[in-house]
């Protein structure tokens, strides 16, 4: 551990103690949320992804340590473990390279060489590979003619010979090592068109790139049509300068009786064993570091997806869009309960435009309606229009959103939305959640599997189990950052609180069906298998409004309590005080001017708790999500044909991949800003300019037609 430890500090750029603080909150079982916002003071106030990036890096190490004591163990128990391949061993710092040391001692299935080291033929490879012999080789090679073991000639018996040199020029760890770093530097990624048909890989039917700077998304991309059998694909290795190598390495005479026999075996060692299994490797890696960019910039979004800013007391009618089978239509209240469901039939074939619209005004007026929460799939701008033009009949001002419905079908017929609506139609139960999606976009969208919420690139194809475990974590600190209101919560977002699981979200919600809303933090310890260690994760992050407690609207955690009152009491005020709006503005004031690293030492507690308290004070029971640009509403419609270039449009960002960011401009199908059109400035990666959600002006640049496409520029 003290290694690692060693090894986590240098990695991350921060000091040992932080490391060894960490892990040994990591090992008590504190959950990444819980030690990000409350034990700031002993980690030195590492933020909730830097933990996680250290997490991941300290599994990964210790597989990488019990890995090595099992190489160590099993080359030992073959009597071959010296001391500088012990040393080796402990100095890899990557799986690959470790595997690449023990890949001569593992037990292989029966080869070339391991058929000739059966036949006796071991020591004359060593003769061979040594160079050192002045007598004719073939002479040397008649000693270990054995006809009984298949050895016939001298000719047999070099043959063998060599074979097990080109297996042992093949294991050799070291000149894997520099082969590999020669075709990282210099090797090509080569791919031909499989197909004759045109296909989305059209680009890629004839294509080579540099694997050094060969972008994640095209890794992905070529795997796909690879696999699609679209695609083949190869990697161009620099081939002379790898024998060059090799041949420099091995041959000591090049006018000996060895080096032509040498130079074929070197040949045939890296055309035979070498090249394909790394060409494998460099798939694998070029895939897993692709992977794990592609999980990263999913991760990213879906996190600014789930803290898009709720819109609050506000009734909305939702609207899933739809041809053949009708819009579906659900009425939900501010607290999302469902009031009404219906179907109309505005869009082919029906084109029932007049009864429709009598619903939905009718809907409008019976439940004071304020806003229309529109699906942007199938149908939805015939529907758009439908609804521009209905709304101006409206005496109230009524307006409506475009909200993504990724996820939505998969939600409406899931085991979930069964039993929160067991009597409603499955197609209704998408038209709720769509409605719920711009009230609560978090409370929603924690019901769906985050891959299905339509953020990410190549989800699909990425390393599952890595994704679903990096998104899980995605959606706790993003729920945890927020907090939940204990007594409105569901299960599905009371789950992902620090500390909770699906067990004890279930018997929160039961206990509070059969006792009504709880009042204080401390009733959650009532709760079945809520114990003291679970209290303790949890408790900072729940919210209890209208409680016995002013300071459980915060997230003053309530091993603070006592030290918020002090504070309180300092300042001439109690903790009913902070419901007060005018004493509020008053304490505010005196917050201010806190000398917080004096006063942390009369209250005995760290300064970064205080400010944390002082905080929370300053705002007691926001949501951090309500200082986030709202979604845009809107009353009237854009229609593609209304396009021109030039023209400067508001848009929401709805995708960031590598390669730009996808945004709606109120069209049927969002603008794409390439990289390129995102700022005057040089920039790496898109995230460093925008993120999902972010409201930005754009420049239409493209209009293509025929794909109805827009190319869109923020550089005004």
């Amino acid at each position: 551990m003290q290694n690692i430890a060693e090894l986590l500090a240098n990695e991350f750029n921060i000091r040992k103690e932080q490391v060894e603080n960490t892990l040994k909150l990591i090992e008590e079982g504190n959950t990444i949320p819980f030690i990000a916002r409350y034990r700031k003071e002993v980690t030195g106030n590492l933020s909730d992804e830097v933990l996680r990036d250290l997490d991941a890096r300290l599994t990964y190490l210790k597989n990488l340590n019990e890995r090595k004591e099992e190489i160590t163990r099993l080359i030992d128990e073959q009597g071959k473990l010296t001391e500088e391949l012990k040393q080796s061993i402990e100095n890899a710092i990557i799986l690959s390279e470790l595997e690449d040391i023990y890949r001569p001692y593992k037990q292989k299935k029966r080869t070339r060489a391991t058929i000739a080291k059966e036949k006796g033929l071991e020591p004359l490879s060593l003769i061979i590979y040594m160079q050192k012999e002045t007598k004719n080789i073939y002479d040397i090679a008649k000693e270990y003619i054995n006809e009984e073991k298949g050895v016939e000639t001298a000719e047999d018996a070099i043959a063998g010979a060599l074979d097990i040199i080109a297996e042992n020029i093949s294991d050799d760890a070291d000149y894997r090592k520099k082969i590999k770093s020669m075709c990282f530097r210099e090797a090509l990624i080569v791919t031909k068109g499989a197909k004759e048909e045109k296909s989305t890989y059209d680009m890629y039917y004839d294509f080579s790139e540099p694997i050094l700077k060969i972008p994640s998304h095209r890794i992905l991309a070529i795997n796909r049509g690879e696999k699609e059998e679209f695609l083949k694909v190869k990697i161009e290795k620099p081939e002379e300068k790898i024998l060059n190598m090799l041949e420099k390495q091995i041959i000591v005479d090049e006018k000996s009786q060895f080096a032509v026999m040498l130079r074929e075996t070197i040949l045939d060692a890296y055309k035979r064993l070498i090249e394909p299994s790394i060409e494998r490797e460099i798939r694998t890696d070029l895939t897993e570091k692709a992977d794990e960019k592609a999980i990263k910039v999913f991760g990213q979004n879906a996190k600014q997806l789930l803290l898009q800013p709720p819109i609050k007391g506000k009734n909305v009618i939702g609207f899933d869009p739809a041809y053949r089978t009708g819009c579906k239509i659900a009425v939900i209240d501010y607290t999302g309960k469902l009031l009404d469901y219906t179907t109309i039939y505005p869009t082919e074939p029906q084109n029932d435009i007049v009864g429709a619209r009598k619903t939905i005004l009718d809907l409008i007026k019976k439940y004071d309606v304020d806003m229309i929460a529109l699906g942007n799939g199938t149908a939805s701008r015939e529907s758009e229009q439908f609804l521009s033009d209905t709304i101006k009949l409206t005496p109230k001002e009524v307006v409506y959103a475009i909200v993504s419905e990724a996820g939505a079908s998969v939600y409406s017929a899931s085991k979930l939305a069964t039993e929160e609506y067991p009597d409603i139609n499955v197609s209704i139960r998408g038209a709720i959640s769509i409605a719920r999606r711009l009230q609560d976009p978090l409370a929603e969208l924690v019901k769906i599997d985050p891959k299905a919420i339509g953020v990410g690139q190549y989800q699909h194809d990425v390393n599952q189990k890595q994704l679903t475990e990096s998104l899980a974590n995605v959606v706790e600190d993003a729920v945890n950052s927020v907090g939940v209101d204990v007594n409105t919560a569901t299960p599905s977002l009371l789950s992902y609180v620090s500390g909770i699981n699906n067990t004890i979200a279930k018997n929160i919600v039961k206990y509070r069906d059969e006792n009504g809303e709880l009042k204080s933090r401390k009733e959650l310890l009532k709760v079945p298998k809520l114990g003291k260690v679970a209290f303790e994760q949890c408790a900072g992050f729940i919210r209890i409004f209208g409680g016995t407690n002013p300071l459980e609207v915060t997230a003053v955690h309530p091993e603070s309590y006592e030290a918020t009152e002090k504070l309180l009491t300092k300042l001439g005020y109690e903790k009913q005080d902070i419901l007060d709006s005018k004493k509020l503005n008053e304490l505010r004031e005196n917050l201010k001017k806190i000398d917080t690293a004096k006063v942390a030492k009369e209250l005995e507690i760290g300064e970064l708790t205080l400010k944390d308290i002082i905080s929370e004070l300053m705002k007691p029971g926001r949501d951090p999500r309500e200082e986030l640009p709202k979604p845009i509403l809107r009353s009237d419609v854009l229609k593609f044909e209304d396009l021109r270039e030039d023209m400067v449009l508001t848009g929401t960002v709805r995708n960031v991949i590598d390669f730009g960011a996808f945004v709606d401009i109120g069209v049927k199908h969002d603008g794409l800003v390439h990289i390129s059109q995102m700022s005057d400035k040089y920039i790496k990666n898109p995230s460093e300019v925008v993120s999902v959600g972010d409201i930005v002006k754009v420049k239409v640049i493209g209009i293509d037609n025929d794909k109805q496409k827009v190319s869109l520029s923020m550089k005004l």
